[in-house]
């Protein structure tokens, strides 16, 4: 892989320029163009938008660049698992049905269910920072490896339009943050802030059209 991002950099050298530079660190447009679409593409899944889903793939796509580039092979790989699951995703916002044969509605997991997902994610993590351990030269796999897991669990949330994948998002934004900090990638440390922050923004709203979904 990074061989054929060798090859292609001349052509996506544009990308990688350098747009200014603040706080002594130089920010690049493939940085700033990430940013703007990903927080498009919140605001879109803060307000039940199917176009989030498009946004999704062409911000993954972006992402995966800037952080092979800054050596985040976990979050990196992430992002073409985005790319997959933003198909699905779309899908099951234009068709899917829940246990009832009904259209998704936004809905809560049930007690047992929240179990499982944190399971599941807290399964995820050690697994995955020992690949990212042995198979890469991540400097910081088992930090890389948080935000991946959890990552896989709140777009399966979010792709069944549980309440509960905010609760998620907010946990990884967090831990994502640090970690972009330490990478020296200051505008996805501002834009990952605000996720987090739209994160809770997200969860109240959701929750207001789960009671209302629950009442109807």
């Amino acid at each position: 892989m990074n061989a054929l991002l060798t090859e292609l950099r001349p052509l996506l050298r544009p990308l990688f320029a350098p747009a200014f530079t603040a706080w002594g660190s130089p920010f690049t447009w493939l940085e700033l163009l990430a940013c703007g679409v990903s927080l498009a593409m919140v605001l879109a899944n803060l307000r039940v938008r199917v176009v989030a889903w498009p946004l999704a793939i062409v911000a993954s796509l972006l992402y995966f660049l800037l952080f092979w580039d800054a050596r985040l092979y976990g979050d990196a790989a992430l992002q073409i698992f985005f790319v997959v699951v933003a198909f699905w995703g779309w899908w099951q916002w234009l068709r899917g049905r829940d246990g009832t044969g009904a259209m998704l509605t936004v809905r809560y997991l049930g007690t047992a269910a929240r179990w499982r997902v944190l399971a599941i994610g807290l399964l995820l993590w050690p697994a995955l920072g020992l690949f990212l351990w042995r198979f890469t030269d991540s400097d910081v796999p088992w930090w890389d490896a948080f935000p991946t897991a959890f990552s896989l669990v709140g777009q399966w949330l979010l792709g069944r339009k549980y309440v509960e994948n905010w609760a998620v998002w907010l946990g990884v934004n967090v831990v994502a943050t640090t970690l972009f900090a330490y990478k020296g990638l200051w505008l996805t440390v501002g834009l990952y802030v605000l996720f987090a922050v739209l994160s809770v923004a997200g969860w109240r709203a959701w929750q207001r059209q789960a009671q209302v979904a629950r009442t109807a």
